[in-house]
Parts: C-alpha cells; sequence; structure tokens
C-alpha cells in the first residue's frame, strides 16, 4: 500500500476526470463541480500529467475520452462507487458495520431466517443484507462477505466452514403412493420423477444407492426446491428432497416418503466467506454464531 500511494492522484483530479468522462464536456463537469471551466481543464492536464498519457481528445465543443482514457474512466468509476459506497455504510451503521450474505433460497427463508433473530440480538450494530444465489460467484466483485453454499468444499478465493451434511428421502403426495404401491427402489423407476435443475444427478446417485444400477431417470426439471415440493405435494411426481427443509410438508401429511429410506446427499453445506474479509469483525462474528447454531442443532445426516 505504501508503495502504491506514490501513484494515487489527489481525489479532486479524479471526481473531475470522471465528471469529465461522463459528460463529455468540460463546460458541463464545471456546473456540476460548481468550478470554471478554466478549473476543471487545469485538473484534467494535471491529471494527464500524472498518469504520463493524453485522458481526452481536445475538440471545438466537445471533448472525448481516447482509448487509454476509456478504460481509466471505467476503473475510476468503480472505485469512486465503491468509496461512495463504503461511506453509505458506515453512516448506515457506525456501531459495527454492514454484512451482506449470499443464501440459497429455500435454506434461506425456512432453515436460516428463523435462527437470524439470534444473530441481531446478540450484535445490534450489524446491519444485515440478504442477497439469493444459486451458484459459486465473485464475492468481492459483489460485495458479499459469505454465501451459503451446498455441494464440494469448492469456492474460488474463499474460506469455507462446514455446517452441516444432509438427509435426502424420496417425497411424494399420498394419492402417488397408493397408485404406485411402491416397496422398492425399482418401483420408484416407475413414477414421474422430479429433478431439482441444481442437482441434475442426484436421483441416479440415489438409485445407485440403493443398487439400482444403469437406471433410467428422465423426468421433469425444475428449478428450486420450493416449486418441486408444490409439484410432488400436487401429485406432478417424485422428488428427492432434503429432510430438514420439508418437515412441515410431512408433518402436515401433505407430503409422504415414497420408501421408508433416508440416505445421505452426495454434498455438504458450506459457509464460503471471502478471503480477503476474513478480518471483518461482523463476518467474524456471524462465522463464530453460525457454528454454534449448527452445533446446537444440526439438521443434517441421520440414518
Amino acid at each position: 500500500m505504501m508503495n502504491s500511494r506514490k501513484y494515487l492522484p489527489p481525489m479532486g483530479l479524479l471526481v473531475a476526470f470522471e465528471a469529465c468522462a461522463r459528460l463529455q464536456k468540460f463546460t458541463s463537469a464545471a456546473h456540476e463541480l460548481s468550478l470554471t471551466q478554466s478549473a476543471v481543464s487545469r485538473q484534467i492536464r494535471a491529471l494527464e500529467d500524472i498518469v504520463g498519457v493524453a485522458l481526452f481528445v481536445r475538440e471545438r465543443q466537445a471533448v472525448r475520452l481516447t482509448p487509454a482514457g476509456e478504460i481509466y474512466a471505467a476503473e475510476i468509476r468503480q472505485s469512486l462507487r465503491d468509496i461512495g459506497n463504503s461511506t453509505l455504510r458506515i453512516k448506515a451503521s457506525p456501531g459495527t458495520g454492514t454484512l451482506t450474505l449470499a443464501i440459497l433460497p429455500t435454506m434461506g427463508t425456512r432453515w436460516l431466517a428463523p435462527l437470524l433473530p439470534s444473530f441481531v440480538q446478540r450484535n445490534p450494530g450489524v446491519t444485515l443484507n440478504l442477497v439469493t444465489r444459486l451458484e459459486p460467484f465473485n464475492m468481492e466483485a459483489h460485495d458479499v462477505h459469505a454465501a451459503f453454499h451446498y455441494g464440494a468444499p469448492e469456492w474460488p478465493r474463499a474460506e469455507l466452514d462446514f455446517l452441516f451434511e444432509e438427509t435426502i428421502f424420496p417425497a411424494c403426495s399420498k394419492k402417488l403412493k397408493a397408485q404406485y404401491r411402491f416397496e422398492s427402489a425399482q418401483d420408484v423407476l416407475r413414477a414421474p420423477l422430479l429433478h431439482l435443475a441444481s442437482r441434475p444427478h442426484a436421483w441416479a446417485q440415489w438409485f445407485e444407492s440403493q443398487g439400482v444400477q444403469g437406471a433410467n431417470v428422465g423426468g421433469i426439471s425444475i428449478d428450486q426446491f420450493a416449486t418441486a415440493t408444490q409439484a410432488a405435494c400436487a401429485g406432478l411426481g417424485v422428488a428427492l428432497l432434503p429432510e430438514f427443509l420439508f418437515r412441515a410438508e410431512v408433518e402436515r401429511g401433505e407430503l409422504v416418503s415414497a420408501l421408508d429410506v433416508r440416505s445421505r446427499s452426495q454434498g455438504n453445506y458450506y459457509l464460503a466467506c471471502a478471503a480477503s474479509k476474513a478480518w471483518y469483525p461482523p463476518l467474524k462474528a456471524f462465522r463464530e454464531w453460525i457454528k454454534e447454531q449448527t452445533a446446537a442443532d444440526t439438521p443434517g445426516w441421520s440414518p
């Protein structure tokens, strides 16, 4: 950081440059910044002297960015936006800061949301932001501190905390079970299968674990657990569902197990934490808290 500071232009020059790049006129930028046109022009000249390249092509009535200026403008605009967002966050939460979490839709609403009040109560100065993500993504680019992840312990530029394993069961409506009279995994193949798009191999793995080799597992692909569950409740087919997320439907009799079989999923649940933000106090507090929650009431594998 100390070495890079000698390349850091004064903030006033960068703000003037961003305004000129966006408005394509020194006069308009001067009006926005409450400066004279000559003052803005001097600031741009000073910045060009610092970076050592021309940033604008001067024309009669306007200016336009050079190719180098286009690249520099995009980077400076993002940097100024990041500074503004950081300022907004600290103004909104002057005590301890904001924590942004990416959640899996069904896990977030059914399992995590009921637990979060205890975290907020323990950490009253932390402002929580929740966003929904299904697949791994660049947390730094999206300004996210941590994400809940199902699958293998793999996430670029992240530290992963193991949370728990998962128990799944073949779920369907009472009417469908009575119609097909399931007695073995082979019988389940006769029924329509509901596939979760994010777990395309789940049924094949389940049949293999039940001793059915090379099963033809065609069926209906659905993008989220909530929709797959409603389809199973309506009798559209059999869905492989995580037991800890859908106990309520079973208790209400809306779903039953096609077979009295519980099995372990191929993947596990993790909290993926942005490695560059591991030092951040709200994130450290959340990591400690979530580990306590899973230790106290692990919703995972129970054969």
